[in-house]
């Protein structure tokens, strides 16, 4: 049984992005080779943390500054010496400026590099619409021999980050910016290709991932008290995508209402609604970022004007259940 936090642990909040620097140094101390690439933002990302963990962790992270292409491929040179390399950055710099290195570098030779950037999506809040990536899914899910986990919390971002570092190959990490409140025990496992029903319902399931659970699970909160009983499900890994999970709850609702924080094209929509058209046709809605880019503000606002907040959830889940 997946252990999720309790009501003293919900009550607090912090940013997946905080997760890095602490769980490398935590990896290195059992003995694990790791090394970290950043491009600048050190602090930013936290990587810096690792390398004030210990003495011996200061030579382990490098900074190539503000040269992201360079950074893919020093990572790949230091997993080629068997090291076992996380890169930092944005993820709209360390993702979209660096794709060219990550599908032919990286991926096309199936090196042991994990992609860590934080700041995805609109939780980079003030920073506006260029620094907001809203493709970053999309476009690693795409790519061949690509792992792809989208942590709900902090602690399933300390999960995702130890699962990367044990897993051979290419992983890529999704990491938030804004503080985000807790969903899972402090030391909760998960697996690569597994969803989690951290919410049981009968009426229509919700499936979600990243800053979007926080909000699916405070939307079936709402729907309960209008007496729809909603399922959700934390599609946490995306690739590869838990299709007995969601097929099952799938079949018991009979409606899914799909949500990221992400463009709703080439993410985690898309690949549900692909699943379920092969599968298990019903009827669905699609709650994400309606093809556009993001707009300055702060995140909660921004939650709001995106409709990615848990009215929007209701909405759609209500107009499901009609």
């Amino acid at each position: 049984m997946i252990k999720l936090a309790d009501s003293s642990q919900r009550a607090q909040k912090k940013a997946t992005r905080a997760a890095l620097g602490a769980t490398l140094a935590e990896l290195a101390d059992e003995g694990l080779p790791i090394v970290a690439v950043d491009a600048d933002l050190t602090g930013s990302t936290t990587t810096s943390k690792f390398a004030a963990a210990k003495s011996e962790y200061a030579d382990r992270l490098f900074n190539v500054g503000i040269a992201e292409q360079n950074m893919i491929d020093v990572a790949a040179g230091l997993s080629l010496a068997g090291n076992i390399a996380f890169t930092g950055s944005f993820a709209v710099f360390g993702i979209g400026r660096a794709y060219d290195q990550i599908r032919n570098t990286l991926c096309y030779s199936k090196l042991n590099v994990k992609l860590t950037p934080t700041h995805a999506g609109i939780s980079v809040g003030p920073d506006g619409g260029s620094h907001q990536m809203l493709e970053d899914v999309a476009l690693m899910r795409a790519v061949p021999n690509m792992r792809v986990l989208v942590p709900a919390d902090y602690a399933s971002a300390r999960a995702a980050i130890r699962l990367a570092a044990k897993t051979e190959g290419p992983v890529y990490v999704r990491l938030g910016r804004a503080a985000v409140p807790c969903v899972y025990d402090d030391d909760v496992e998960l697996e690569i290709g597994r969803a989690y029903a951290v919410r049981e319902g009968s009426d229509v399931t919700i499936v979600a991932n990243g800053v979007e659970i926080g909000q699916a699970l405070l939307a079936a909160e709402m729907l309960a008290q209008e007496g729809i009983s909603a399922e959700v499900i934390d599609a946490f890994s995306v690739k590869p995508l838990d299709s007995e999970t969601i097929l099952k709850s799938a079949q018991k609702t009979g409606r899914v209402v799909v949500c990221e924080e992400h463009s709703i094209n080439g993410g985690l929509c898309d690949a549900v609604a692909h699943l379920l058209a092969e599968n298990r046709p019903l009827p669905c809605a699609f709650v994400g970022v309606k093809d556009r880019f993001g707009k300055s503000g702060e995140f909660e606002e921004l939650l709001g004007f995106f409709g990615l907040d848990a009215a929007s959830i209701v909405d759609s889940a209500k107009n499901l259940c009609k």
